[in-house]
């Protein structure tokens, strides 16, 4: 088991889950084929993570060839609150979310 985290990734948890959803449970050189293709945002982060992950499960001596992405958990780190200034001397709220993504390989 090999797992890998990426804190405070700048998008948001529903489209970041869309990417995530793809790759669960395949093997990891399919699971990195699909994100290669998919025109996503967040499939170069999650594949850079993938590859995290891998590398640490070859350092504790597991096969590559067995590997599959056995979860991947797509949770919010928080959100940055600001405010935009509106007609009539309103204010209203810019919510920039953030993500944090844990995944596990076995």
């Amino acid at each position: 088991m090999a797992t890998a985290h990426l804190k405070s990734y700048n998008q948001t948890p529903r489209k970041v889950r869309l990417v995530t959803e793809l790759v669960k449970g395949k093997k990891v050189s399919d699971a990195l084929v699909a994100l290669e293709f998919l025109p996503k945002r967040a499939s170069e982060p999650i594949a850079k993570l993938i590859k995290s992950a891998a590398a640490s499960a070859k350092a504790q001596g597991q096969d590559m060839d067995t590997l599959k992405v056995q979860s991947i958990i797509v949770e919010s780190a928080g959100m940055l609150k600001k405010y935009m200034p509106r007609a009539f001397g309103r204010a209203s709220a810019i919510r920039r979310r953030k993500s944090q993504v844990k995944v596990t390989l076995s």
